[in-house]
């Protein structure tokens, strides 16, 4: 019958089917020169990666956060424009919102720091001074902060208000009610779907490639337009995607339960 045991119980098939094919996978790579080459070539792309994710999702964090306490505001101008904000860049897709960052609003703010310093006294800066790196976080970081800044609000709304109330009543500050009682109520509940959006900025990231920064999947491009091995460099390149998304889910699904744990105990 259907709907007996829980979900979080059953049995973990999938997952042994998966390290079962990633066993197969390693062993085939491991033991084939071109495989061995093609991974020797693209694991200096995991750093960057990995570096893209984390600095473009804390930082879209930061700004998601700020957007959703303004879009909370009792202030009616705040609220519109974080709202304005949400909406428009909610919108774009991240492919356009990449390029536009990188070669728009990059070069654009190398003109207004070259404006600003130049009344300092100071040596202009060149265009290309201002590295891609760079441009792609900030891409990523304001097209995930949108997306963010609606987890955060939702989980701050769900908040009961009869605590708030309490807390008021109690002469907490409002940084102390945010700090104190509101912020970790609703970080459980917004843990689940930040996590979700954590894992998608790691397969995103692979949209940095479109302007030139070493990834994986740059690398990947590069590697297979020399050696013409398609099929063995995109079957490492989607292998080393998979084992960093499927290690992130299974550690947010692991740190989800032991904070449902935590707050089920007396």
């Amino acid at each position: 019958m259907i709907g007996n045991a829980p979900p979080d119980r059953d049995f973990p098939y999938w997952l042994v089917a998966v390290v079962m094919l990633g066993l197969v996978a390693v062993f085939a790579i491991l033991s084939d020169p071109d495989y061995r080459q093609v991974l020797d070539t693209l694991r200096r792309g995991v750093a960057i990666t990995v570096f893209v994710t984390l600095v473009a999702f804390v930082a879209a964090a930061l700004i998601g956060l700020g957007l959703a306490l303004a879009s909370l505001s009792r202030r009616l101008w705040i609220r519109q424009i974080a709202r304005f904000y949400i909406e428009i860049i909610r919108g774009v897709p991240i492919l356009v919102l990449l390029l536009y960052v990188a070669f728009v609003i990059g070069p654009a703010l190398v003109v207004a720091w070259n404006w600003t310093t130049g009344w300092l006294g100071l040596d202009p800066i060149r265009t290309r001074d201002f590295p891609l790196l760079w441009r792609a976080i900030m891409a990523l970081s304001i097209a995930y902060s949108a997306f963010i800044a609606e987890v955060f609000r939702a989980g701050l709304q769900s908040v009961d208000k009869g605590q708030i109330e309490a807390a008021e009543a109690l002469g907490l500050s409002r940084w102390n009610r945010f700090r104190h009682i509101v912020f970790p109520q609703a970080f459980r509940m917004i843990l689940p779907p930040l996590g979700n959006d954590f894992v998608a900025m790691v397969k995103d990231s692979s949209l940095v490639s479109v302007v030139g920064v070493l990834d994986i999947t740059q690398l990947g491009k590069v590697t297979a337009a020399g050696n013409f091995r398609y099929f063995e460099t995109y079957n490492v390149v989607a292998l080393l995607y998979l084992t960093m998304t499927i290690t992130l889910s299974m550690a947010l699904r692991r740190l989800e339960q032991r904070l449902r744990q935590g707050r089920g105990r007396p």
